[in-house]
């Protein structure tokens, strides 16, 4: 991942999905920043309007130049963080 996006998880409490993926971020040093949705009304609304549902974990990848991206699916979220933060690291 190029060092300018910015990654932002959607999660909630009691969801096992999302603790899957916070603790594969953590195992490989991710740097992501964690919104609970039940905890701020605000990351729900965020959710919902680029989504359209709040079904979650959701990973949200922000870039420089204003875009992003959404990521559902927790298999999918783990298997990205692992393909950029595997063994080598993020790439440069």
């Amino acid at each position: 991942m190029a060092p300018d996006h910015k990654l932002i998880l959607y999660t909630r409490d009691w969801c096992g999905f999302c603790t899957l993926v916070t603790r594969t971020a953590a195992r490989l040093g991710a740097t992501i920043e964690e919104r609970n949705i039940w905890q701020n009304r605000k990351w729900r609304q965020e959710l919902l309007d680029g989504r359209g549902c709040a079904t979650v974990p959701v990973l949200r990848r922000n870039c420089a130049d204003g875009s992003s991206d959404w990521m559902p699916e927790s298999g999918d979220i783990v298997r990205y963080l692992s393909e950029h933060y595997g063994k080598a690291g993020p790439p440069d």
